[in-house]
């Protein structure tokens, strides 16, 4: 057995996983705290990972939170490389394992960023990005297709839901309860890439970077919407239901 087998079937790798996840799912409860307080009043915070790490940062023991975090999301990127070397996936659920992987590992950089005390705003970051990119002749048309591969990573978390597909992520006795968190979860989050997409779309079409941002941007614009409260606060809670699901997950992982 090679050493990365090894790895595969050692207890270290399985606590690794777990803690990773129910890393994850305290992340995106925080994100749906923080959109609630934008819904129904002000957040100092940006509702987005990078506004959910600094509100843990602000907790007790936050600086050690930070880092299992962090631990946590890069074991689940070895996760996902194993995944793709040991895994014998078809190439659908290849990219799907390198965009997962991808996605650990910047929040996984962005814990250590904010635990020693250098995260700074992901909007802001986007929109100074994108500015960029818009400066150069082809850098509008880059900026549109970004926002259609959102769009279609969003109807592909929907998909997801109504599907039930992410029980593929599943093993052993799953109760009705996580398979209705899980739907509800993928649903939100396929909204809310759905309007992020959007609006890096409409940022290049209408030559204004300040449109194109994040989850946090994404979010003040349904704010920003006839009932936005209301729809902020039915996402918020979609989102909310994802992180509880995260939980039953590292318990069900298959792995």
């Amino acid at each position: 057995m090679s050493t990365a087998q090894e790895v595969r079937y050692s207890r270290t790798y399985d606590v690794g996983i777990t803690v990773g996840l129910i890393a994850y799912g305290v992340v995106h409860l925080l994100i749906a705290w923080i959109a609630l307080q934008l819904a129904w009043g002000k957040s100092s915070k940006e509702a987005s990972q990078q506004g959910a790490l600094q509100e843990l940062a602000g907790q007790p023991l936050g600086g050690v939170l930070l880092w299992i975090v962090a631990i946590g999301m890069f074991a689940l990127v070895v996760w996902r490389v194993l995944e793709l070397v040991w895994g014998h996936l078809d190439t659908q659920k290849k990219v799907s394992s390198v965009g997962r992987a991808i996605v650990y590992l910047v929040l996984g950089i962005s814990a250590v960023k904010v635990a020693v005390g250098s995260g700074g705003s992901s909007t802001g970051g986007q929109q100074t990005l994108s500015a960029r990119i818009m400066a150069h002749g082809p850098g509008r048309v880059l900026i549109v297709a970004v926002g259609v591969a959102i769009i279609g990573i969003g109807c592909y978390q929907v998909y997801k839901a109504i599907t039930k597909k992410f029980m593929e992520d599943l093993v052993g006795g799953v109760s009705e309860v996580t398979v209705l968190l899980g739907r509800i979860g993928y649903a939100a989050k396929g909204v809310a890439f759905v309007v992020v997409g959007i609006l890096f779309g409409w940022a290049a079409i209408s030559y204004d970077p300040k449109k194109a941002g994040g989850l946090d941007t994404a979010l003040h614009t349904i704010k920003d919407q006839p009932f936005g409260s209301v729809l902020l606060t039915v996402l918020a809670i979609g989102i909310a239901a994802f992180g509880f699901y995260a939980f039953s997950w590292s318990r069900n992982a298959r792995k």
